[in-house]
């Protein structure tokens, strides 16, 4: 929704004052530049990445108009999830979790939210059958780190592609400016209105090329690493909880190491995680 806030204000500003200064907006519609410059970017991004990372960088960033996924409810949610575990864990013991790792019983656990997040939901599962097959925690928490810095680098791929369509964009317009310059010297022998109409549109593709690269995209890129870091700190904080349960810390103190790990603007307080899990007792 910010995204969208932001492009408008984005384009009403530079519209406003272009127009308020006594321009035509007609003349920067210049279909022939969009061709060259968004093109030779579309070009450039396809041939510089693999399949894989160009369907995640257009999910991602299509996905910035959207709300981020991890919010405080999801949070909560998580918190109230391995509450909910390890209570579980120290009621029946470690091995009741072999039989609803991965059957539908294990939605009795985690709430609708998390589950529906399936890397996360892979991650839990496959370190809670370490644990359940006799792990001792050290290597647990090793091979966790190890998952979760691969986990990171793959999710900067598209973020990393991103980038470097914005980066490019200028280059771009600067080359159809260039193309429309040498149209412009071929066309000497016109009246001098028609050259400033072709200078004009010459120009409007340096425009276009820097309009694109900092107003619109460098922006997506930058939300979908904010909201990488994001996802990437959710992993942290199941990782914290898994661990918990591998100690077998209480599911009260298990919330609250987890509750500690959550960005400060994001983080439930005392009294909204404790109303929240009286309300689930009272559902059960």
């Amino acid at each position: 929704m910010f995204v969208i806030i932001g492009y408008v204000v984005i384009v009403g500003a530079i519209m406003g004052g272009y127009v308020g200064g006594g321009g035509h907006p007609a003349v920067l519609f210049q279909p022939f530049e969009f061709i060259i410059i968004i093109g030779a970017a579309i070009g450039a991004f396809i041939c510089g990445n693999s399949m894989p990372v160009i369907k995640a960088s257009l999910a991602q960033a299509t996905g910035t108009l959207k709300g981020a996924q991890c919010d405080k409810a999801f949070y909560l949610e998580l918190l109230l999830s391995f509450y909910a575990l390890s209570s579980k864990i120290r009621r029946e013991g470690l091995l009741s979790l072999e039989d609803i790792i991965d059957s539908p019983e294990i939605e009795t656990i985690f709430t609708p939210k998390i589950m529906k997040d399936h890397h996360l939901m892979e991650f839990i599962r496959d370190n809670l059958r370490l644990l359940v097959s006799g792990v001792d925690v050290g290597p647990l928490e090793e091979l966790m780190d190890q998952t979760l810095e691969t986990h990171h680098e793959d999710a900067h791929a598209p973020i990393k592609a991103v980038k470097g369509v914005a980066d490019g964009m200028p280059a771009f317009g600067i080359i159809a400016a260039v193309m429309g310059v040498v149209h412009t010297m071929e066309s000497v022998d016109q009246p001098p209105a028609e050259l400033g109409k072709l200078i004009a549109a010459a120009l409007v593709g340096t425009f276009l090329g820097i309009l694109l690269a900092y107003g619109f995209i460098a922006p997506v890129a930058n939300v979908m690493e904010e909201r990488m870091e994001s996802l990437a700190n959710a992993y942290k904080c199941a990782q914290k909880g898994l661990l918990c349960c591998a100690k077998s810390v209480s599911p009260t103190m298990t919330a609250e190491y987890m509750r500690a790990m959550i960005p400060s603007n994001m983080r439930p307080s005392f009294a909204e995680l404790d109303e929240q899990l009286k309300a689930n007792k009272g559902k059960g």
